[in-house]
């Protein structure tokens, strides 16, 4: 197992990051939430899962033991593959998942790309027992129709779900719930 690797980052990927460690490349798969700290010519360090295949060693990476933690836990929910558990971690970060599995909020998970209703619901029931609780957590609250209008405006002006969902969370709790004002104020948080 090769736990973590440190070193300079040679390459970047839409979704990896190319590690030189003692003078070999090494391609790391990484969350999307990651993916856009990391910059070529700049050290890092990568918390590692490798999967082994017949063909193939495949390599992922993560900012901190935690999020490695809740990739190896999602690779054991029946239908979640290496791929998905890295969508999901490139949507939501360990306290939302956390979250959401606290409050049994299923539908959280339905936000990732590529996971319909029956995969969040095998998500959450596998990651019920394995999720520690910690005082604090409030529901991630449910998207409505504005917001979901939102979210798909921002993807078609070229933003990512994550960041696009980033600017949905910053959102004032008294907006008005006009999809175009809060189309508004959700663009306000990119020129920041």
């Amino acid at each position: 197992m090769i736990a973590s690797v440190r070193g300079q980052i040679t390459d970047l990927g839409d979704d990896y990051a190319v590690v030189e460690v003692g003078g070999v490349g090494l391609q790391i798969y990484v969350p999307s939430l990651h993916r856009n700290e990391l910059s070529v010519g700049e050290g890092t360090r990568l918390y590692t899962h490798l999967i082994v295949r017949e063909t193939e060693l495949t390599l992922y990476g993560f900012s901190s033991k935690e999020e490695r933690q809740f990739f190896s836990l999602l690779l054991g929910v029946k239908g979640v593959g290496p791929r998905l558990a890295l969508a999901v971690l490139s949507t939501l970060n360990p306290h939302a998942i956390r979250r959401a599995v606290v409050n049994e909020q299923a539908d959280v998970f339905g936000r990732v790309s590529g996971v319909g209703k029956k995969t969040a619901q095998q998500i959450l029931l596998h990651l019920q027992d394995k999720v520690t609780v910690v005082d604090g957590l409030e529901p991630v609250a449910a998207m409505d129709d504005a917001d979901t209008a939102v979210l798909e405006a921002l993807t078609a002006l070229g933003y990512s779900i994550v960041e696009a969902q980033a600017a949905l969370q910053i959102l004032p709790k008294d907006a008005p719930q006009e999809v175009e004002e809060r189309l508004r104020l959700a663009l306000a948080y990119f020129s920041n």
